[in-house]
């Protein structure tokens, strides 16, 4: 069965590269996390729309680089909508000294990561997403 992740655009004129490798990527890490993979809707957006979802659904007035909603309503499965700022993605990579999609595939794999169940509110947690990120963009980088 071929993965069901998606990816859109919104108020922005992005393509993602990749995409068979970046199915294929989140697929396996699913898996690797003993998930079932339902449906993943990307949707890459400008930094003013995400902030808009921040305000109505967050109730926060910051711009950020993504928003996680997990729509599953059952344990173990995956089915969720990512939304990613690419004005920010691309302000982070410059920041960090690092390439746009080197950035992107941390925020694709971090998004992934929350429906996963990992959090990132306090250090501990932090800690573990982090190391997991790095874990699962080790294993992209070898495909």
């Amino acid at each position: 069965m071929p993965a069901k992740i998606y990816f859109f655009e919104e108020e922005i004129d992005f393509k993602i590269k990749n995409k068979k490798n970046i199915r294929s990527w989140i697929q396996q890490t699913i898996l690797a996390e003993n998930h079932i993979l339902k449906e993943i809707n990307f949707i890459f957006c400008s930094d003013a729309y995400l902030l808009k979802i921040n305000q109505d659904y967050l109730q926060h007035d910051t711009y950020t680089d993504i928003i996680t909603f997990d729509n599953s309503e059952t344990e173990k499965e995956i089915i969720g909508d990512i939304f990613i700022s690419i004005e920010r993605v691309s302000e982070n990579a410059k920041i960090y000294g690092i390439t746009m999609m080197q950035e992107l595939n941390r925020i694709i794999i971090h998004g992934t990561l929350h429906l996963l169940g990992y959090k990132d509110k306090t250090a501990k947690n932090k800690k573990l997403m982090t190391d997991k990120e790095n874990f699962y963009l080790l294993t992209l980088v070898s495909k």
